[in-house]
C-alpha cells in the first residue's frame, strides 16, 4: 500500500507542475497532458495488480472494489417441531360447587370455616328448623301409639281374632303415618346444608342468626378434580382429539405444566362457531377455580426436523430463500438455498427440503445479501 500511495503521489506533483506553466506556450502544454495521461494510466493498471496480488495473499480487507459483511451464523441441527392451537381456557371443575339454603331461614349453627377439609355427606350448617322438628317429634309420638294398635291388631288377625277390617285400618294408619314422617324429615333435610363429596372449604358465605336466602351458602372445592375448559374456533374441530398433548401457563402464579385433552365436544355452537375441550389437571395446591391460563394445544409434532427462525426465509423471485455461509478456499462468502417450508408456529418454521444438518444458516446480517458476497462473523 506504500507504493500505491508513493506513487499516487507523484502523479499529484506532476500534474500541480503542468498547471503551473501558464506561461509555456499552447503546444508544450498539451504534449504535457498526453504525458500525465499516458503515466495515469500506467498508474492505475499498477493498482488494479496490486490489489489483485494483495487478494491472493488473502488481505481482502486492503481492497477497494469488495465489501464484506459482518453476519450470525446457527449450525442447522435436526431438533422436534411442534405446532400448536393456542387459545386461553379457565380453571373450572365438577366438584365445585356453592351448597346453598334451600328454604328461607335464619342460620343456627356452621360446622366448618375456611380451609376445613370435608367428607361427603358431612353436615357443615344448620338452619333454624324448630317448627320442623316440633312437627316431626310429635309424628314420631303419634306413630308409636299407630304402631302399637298395629302389632296387637296384626297379631289378633293372626290367630283369626277380631274383623279383618280393624287390622286392614291399623296397617292403613301405620303406612301412611311412616309417608309423613318420611316427608316430614325430607322438609328437615332443607334445612341442613351438607358435602356431597370430599373437598376442600373454599368460602362460607353466611353468619349465625344471619337470615338467609336459597342460593346463599358454603362452597366446596375438590382440588383433585379440577380441569381447564377452553373454547376453539370449529376450524380445528377435525385436528383436536381426546389425548392431545397440553403445554399449560398460568401467567398470574408464573407456572407451567403439561398435560392432556380429556374431552372435545362433538357439537359446535350455532351462535359463536366454537366447540368446546376440557383439560384434566393434576392435583395443585397453587390452582384455583376461575384461574386464567394460557392453553397450547398441539396437534403436530415432528422429530428430526430442520427448524430455521421464521424471519430469516426470504422471498426472492417468486421462491423461498435461506441463506448460508460457505468456505471457498479461503473465503467464506454468501449461498443461497432455496427451501421448502412446511408448518410454522410463533418464530419457527419447518424446512422440508433444501437444507441439510451442518448448514451455516445467517442468523443476522441475512438482509441484502447477494450470491457470493464475502462474509465475516
Amino acid at each position: 500500500m506504500k507504493t500505491i500511495f508513493s506513487t499516487l503521489t507523484m502523479a499529484a506533483v506532476l500534474v500541480l507542475a503542468a498547471c503551473g506553466g501558464g506561461n509555456k506556450s499552447l503546444e508544450a502544454q498539451k504534449e504535457k497532458l498526453e504525458k500525465l495521461k499516458a503515466q495515469q494510466a500506467e498508474i492505475a493498471s499498477e493498482i488494479t495488480a496490486l490489489q489483485e496480488e494483495i487478494t491472493k495473499m488473502g488481505d481482502t480487507a486492503s481492497t477497494d472494489n469488495l465489501h464484506i459483511k459482518i453476519v450470525a451464523v446457527t449450525p442447522m441441527a435436526k431438533q422436534t417441531f411442534i405446532h400448536a392451537v393456542d387459545v386461553q381456557g379457565r380453571v373450572d371443575g365438577d366438584e365445585n360447587i356453592t351448597y346453598g339454603a334451600k328454604a328461607p331461614a335464619a342460620v343456627s349453627k356452621i360446622y366448618v370455616k375456611v380451609g376445613d377439609h370435608v367428607k361427603a355427606g358431612q353436615l357443615m350448617a344448620e338452619l333454624d328448623n324448630k317448627s320442623l322438628k316440633a312437627s316431626v317429634e310429635t309424628l314420631k309420638k303419634t306413630y308409636e301409639l299407630v304402631n302399637t294398635v298395629y302389632e296387637k291388631r296384626k297379631a289378633l288377625w293372626d290367630q283369626k281374632v277380631g274383623s279383618e277390617i280393624e287390622f286392614i285400618q291399623a296397617k292403613n294408619n301405620k303406612e301412611a303415618l311412616e309417608k309423613q314422617i318420611a316427608a316430614a324429615k325430607e322438609g328437615l333435610d332443607m334445612y341442613s346444608i351438607r358435602a356431597d363429596f370430599d373437598g376442600v372449604v373454599d368460602m362460607v358465605n353466611m353468619k349465625v342468626g344471619q337470615q338467609v336466602a336459597p342460593g346463599t351458602g358454603i362452597t366446596v372445592v375438590n382440588p383433585a378434580a379440577l380441569k381447564i375448559k377452553a373454547d376453539l374456533s370449529e376450524s380445528y374441530s377435525s385436528q383436536i382429539k381426546q389425548g392431545n398433548t397440553v403445554n399449560l401457563v398460568f401467567p398470574d402464579i408464573k407456572k407451567t405444566m403439561q398435560a392432556k385433552v380429556t374431552y372435545s365436544s362433538k357439537s359446535i355452537n350455532p351462535l359463536t362457531r366454537t366447540f368446546n375441550v376440557e383439560i384434566g389437571l393434576p392435583s395443585d395446591a397453587d390452582l384455583h377455580p376461575n384461574m386464567v391460563a394460557e392453553v397450547k394445544i398441539i396437534d403436530y409434532e415432528k422429530v428430526n426436523s430442520m427448524v430455521v427462525p421464521i424471519n430469516v426465509i426470504q422471498d426472492l423471485d417468486g421462491e423461498k430463500v435461506v441463506f448460508i455461509a460457505v468456505k471457498e478456499g479461503n473465503k467464506l462468502v454468501a449461498k443461497k438455498a432455496i427451501v421448502t417450508v412446511g408448518k410454522t408456529y410463533a418464530t419457527a418454521a419447518e424446512i422440508l427440503s433444501g437444507l441439510n444438518e451442518g448448514d451455516q444458516i445467517i442468523t443476522t446480517g441475512f438482509q441484502d445479501l447477494a450470491e457470493g458476497q464475502l462474509l465475516k462473523f
